[in-house]
């Protein structure tokens, strides 16, 4: 079994510094609006990444490299505290020379369903579906 780990550091007004054990980090957070990504927005973030990663790797696989290539990602609060999701949505918008959609839709399938360790490890379902959009260069 693989431990992952970080230190979180904060830096002042509800601004944070993550920091990985080779020293890369990600900062966020703050308490002016707008200053920077908050905490469940960064839950939303870590699972449209990882369902990223994954599409990319399996669409390359597929020899239908996505050239163009977004996850749009929301989530539904719970009203009461706390106030988790109980719901996300993701939509993977993509295009590129030769890409089909029955193949984005499987690449997304098989990342939602089997291979994105973020999605698996929350408590609340997860809708998803595919766009590809035309490829003009």
């Amino acid at each position: 079994m693989k431990t992952k780990s970080l230190t979180l550091h904060h830096l002042g007004d509800r601004r944070f510094r993550a920091e990985n054990p080779a020293g890369v980090t990600l900062e966020f957070g703050g308490v002016a609006p707008g200053a920077g990504l908050r905490p469940m927005e960064m839950l939303l973030s870590a699972l449209a990444s990882c369902t990223a990663w994954d599409v990319l790797d399996i669409m390359e696989k597929k020899r239908q490299p996505l050239v163009r290539y977004r996850v749009e990602a929301s989530g539904e609060q719970a009203d009461e505290h706390p106030k988790r999701y109980v719901r996300y949505t993701l939509v993977h918008v993509a295009s590129g020379p030769g890409v089909t959609e029955a193949a984005l839709h499987r690449a997304a399938e098989l990342s939602h369903g089997k291979y994105c360790s973020v999605s698996a490890s929350l408590d609340a379902p997860v809708d998803w579906r595919v766009v590809v959009e035309p490829w003009e260069e």
